[in-house]
């Protein structure tokens, strides 16, 4: 299966159904976060996985544990298959979400969000974390591992460090895919699909080198055809 997880970030259902099927559930997954979710509520998600889409639900729940626990559960319901979590919500809400998903019939992978990729070393210093943007995320993901998380999603910027310090099996999701004729937009940590999956990703999230583009289909086969 594709390592590509397409970045579905519409603020409404019809052109998000519309690239999905334009794109077709074989050459990609598709990633639904907190806007598109907002405005459309779980009937999209549903809706997607009834046509056979693989959906990574991508609200990043931090909270505190039992209702963390429960909304995993709810995604879960829904027959996603990755949804994720902030791993600064610590050691007790990670154990809470993997365990209420160990309950569940179908159990989606679950992830925990690091550092953004947005966020630079002035950010993180500013909301009180200490050390390299490196240091942070690899401590975030160790405590995920210790937690029994499927993987973590973290910038391209870390897969070496996160190969070399973390067993092969687990998972690294990697938002801040760029082509090397794509704008950089908000993304500050970021490198291209074929260099992200030689250094040891599992998955590219991808959104405006395909969404954005006047014609996402080609676009899509044109990175494959480059990997």
């Amino acid at each position: 299966m594709s390592p590509f997880i397409i970045a579905l970030d519409f603020a409404n259902p019809k052109p998000a159904m519309a690239l999905a099927q334009q794109l077709g559930n074989q050459r990609c997954r598709f990633k639904i976060g907190k806007e598109l979710f907002t405005r459309s509520g779980p009937a999209l998600v549903e809706e997607l996985v009834k046509q056979d889409f693989q959906i990574f639900l991508d609200l990043k729940y931090h909270d505190i544990p039992n209702t963390v626990a429960r909304a995993c559960e709810a995604a879960a319901e829904l027959g996603v298959w990755m949804l994720n979590v902030h791993a600064l919500g610590g050691r007790e809400m990670l154990i809470a979400a993997r365990e209420a998903l160990e309950k569940c019939s179908h159990r989606p992978l679950l992830v925990a969000v690091t550092i953004l990729t947005s966020l630079h070393s002035t950010d993180i210093y500013s909301v009180g974390l200490h050390g390299t943007i490196e240091e942070n995320v690899l401590r975030l993901a160790r405590l995920s591992k210790a937690c029994g998380l499927d993987g973590v999603v973290c910038s391209p910027q870390e897969i070496t460090t996160l190969r070399e310090a973390i067993s092969e099996e687990f998972l690294l999701v990697t938002p801040g895919i760029r082509l090397q004729s794509s704008p950089q937009d908000d993304q500050k940590r970021i490198m291209t699909p074929s260099e992200a999956l030689r250094l040891g990703a599992d998955y590219l999230v991808i959104g405006r080198p395909i969404t954005a583009a006047p014609a996402p289909l080609p676009a899509l086969l044109q990175i494959i055809d480059q990997i």
